[in-house]
């Protein structure tokens, strides 16, 4: 009996063959139907897993693609796969595929209010990277608002992209009583933030909350514990990081006088 490849290798080996299937010379996007994962895998007795978006979540924030497929891809631009309406998807040409933490920054020490018993039972590195922002009020800290959580994985759809889920709602408010839409997403483990998502939650914004001010908030773990936070906006339809800094939760006995003071140099 032939060995079954490891399951990244069979989402690779499956996204490669509805890549080609589409794609000519020249092209910067194409669509293809949410229906072709299923055929296709059935033409390469290819083992889907029940939820069958996991073979684009892994791309878009796990896997690299297919070393065919990224030597199609012109000097500077990366392919992406986001949303194309019900039940369809569009590769297309970006200059940013995903948003890596710089390794240069500053470290700020924040004490750590998670409760205990919240990180007893946190079920996975995404629940507890939210309850951690959630209870430590980082939202309010980075950007300077006070800001409430509204729902958490929430499921909606956008025109022009199909369903989608935010994975946390904030609204907040600034001093002069302006009022803001704080959509966050959240990667912990080998995930890494990917401009997909954050171009979905942006549109959502425009689309449910026309007139208010969207700010995007992308939160993800470090080695360590930290949580890299970074806002993202759109700016010639590609994403474009606004502000970015790391935290380090620890005892409040643990923090260092001389580096409070210098914080606000």
């Amino acid at each position: 009996m032939a060995k079954v490849p490891p399951r990244e290798n069979r989402y690779k080996i499956l996204i490669e063959k509805i890549f080609f299937d589409h794609f000519e010379a020249g092209m910067n996007q194409f669509e293809f139907a949410r229906a072709e994962i299923e055929s296709v895998a059935n033409d390469l007795e290819i083992k889907l897993p029940k939820n069958q978006g996991d073979v684009i979540y892994a791309l878009r924030y796990r896997i690299d693609y297919p070393e065919s497929i990224t030597a199609t891809q012109p000097e500077g631009l990366n392919w992406i796969i986001e949303g194309a309406g019900r039940a369809g998807y569009r590769f297309r040409l970006v200059k940013a595929q995903r948003v890596l933490p710089r390794a240069d920054l500053v470290l700020i020490s924040i004490p750590d209010a998670t409760p205990e018993l919240i990180r007893a039972y946190s079920l996975d590195d995404e629940q507890a990277l939210l309850a951690i922002v959630r209870y430590n009020r980082l939202i309010d800290t980075f950007l300077g608002l006070t800001t409430y959580s509204l729902q958490n994985h929430l499921r909606t759809t956008v025109k022009g992209i199909g369903q989608i889920e935010i994975d946390e709602l904030y609204v907040g408010i600034d001093k002069r009583g302006c009022h803001y839409v704080i959509p966050v997403q959240a990667k912990g483990g080998k995930d890494q933030i990917g401009v997909v998502q954050t171009t979905q939650d942006i549109r959502f914004v425009e689309e449910k909350f026309p007139g208010l001010r969207c700010r995007a908030i992308s939160a993800q773990f470090m080695e360590g514990g930290v949580v890299a936070l970074f806002e993202l906006t759109l700016q010639d339809d590609e994403i474009r990081v606004v502000d970015e800094r790391h935290y380090k939760l620890v005892p409040a006995n643990h923090l260092d006088a001389r580096a409070i003071r210098a914080y606000s140099d």
